[in-house]
């Protein structure tokens, strides 16, 4: 079992709000869902905590090659969207780990409301130390995690360890713009403490120093810069709509949507999505 670190504990506690299931289902019920028919599009717009949500993981996934055949660990699966897209969309098994227990009980809960309990799980866990035995994966798949995690060789060799000879490892994540420090309160973090970003060529080391041979690499910012523009100015004039990643992160979301428009802006964040051989 691993010792939780202070880091660690500060990355819980940003993440972490009492009772989120119920909290999701509420904000669903108040943006006029029926929570006992709930479908994978009902939850989109909050169960797909990354940068352009389900038309990023669908990018991924088909830059991946996901099929039915495949085993897919998400590594930081959050509330559970991404594993729920994987499995409906392709079939797929996914099994979901993520440092907030809060989050796999959400996850859990959902994916049995939307009836994907059996192709779906979910376990705490922390992504430098998987509880699973080597060569177990087909795929590894991660989504705007390794920003909060600071020993990233412990991470990619991790993720190297439980995917089969010839899997695949799938990542879109934020890395670190050319024109200076991030602007905080940022989705990932509310202060410097808990971002770990790296650079596109430190990614990239990262990578090769650990086995795996890089198959594609493209960046994304400017898609994502377009998407974020538009979500952090329709919250300017509108507010907070019932349903957002608000609910996940509570009222400072607003700031940190703005922030985050400035970043993508500014040069001061970028995006990639990679995939990568064993």
């Amino acid at each position: 079992m691993s010792i939780p670190t202070p880091v660690n504990e500060a990355i819980q506690t940003h993440y972490t709000r009492s009772d989120l299931g119920n909290v999701i289902l509420t904000a669903l019920e108040k943006a006029g869902k029926d929570v006992n028919r709930l479908t994978p599009d009902d939850l989109a717009p909050v169960d797909e905590f990354h940068i352009r949500g389900r038309t990023a993981t669908l990018e991924l996934a088909r830059a991946a090659g996901l099929d039915a055949a495949k085993h897919v660990l998400d590594v930081g699966s959050g509330v559970g969207g991404t594993s729920r897209c994987l499995a409906k969309e392709f079939g797929c098994r996914v099994t979901g780990i993520d440092l907030t227990e809060e989050y796999c009980r959400a996850a859990a809960m959902l994916s049995a409301k939307i009836g994907l309990a059996q192709l779906v799980d979910y376990r705490q866990a922390d992504a430098t130390n998987l509880p699973f035995d080597d060569a177990t994966f087909d795929v590894v798949w991660t989504e705007h995690v390794a920003m909060n995690i600071p020993d990233k060789t412990r991470l990619y060799g991790e993720m190297h360890r439980v995917l089969k000879p010839g899997g695949t490892l799938a990542i879109y994540d934020i890395l670190a713009g050319p024109s200076g420090p991030v602007l905080f309160p940022v989705p990932w973090a509310r202060t410097p403490d808990t971002s770990f970003l790296v650079r596109p060529d430190e990614l990239r080391k990262l990578l090769e120093e650990t086995g795996f041979t890089i198959s594609n690499w493209s960046d994304t910012t400017d898609a994502a810069r377009a998407w974020f523009v538009a979500l952090a100015e329709k919250i300017r004039k509108e507010g907070l709509p019932a349903l957002g990643f608000h609910v996940l992160l509570g009222a400072d979301f607003q700031a940190m949507a703005q922030n985050q428009r400035r970043n993508l802006e500014e040069g001061r964040i970028v995006l990639a999505q990679v995939i990568a051989k064993k």
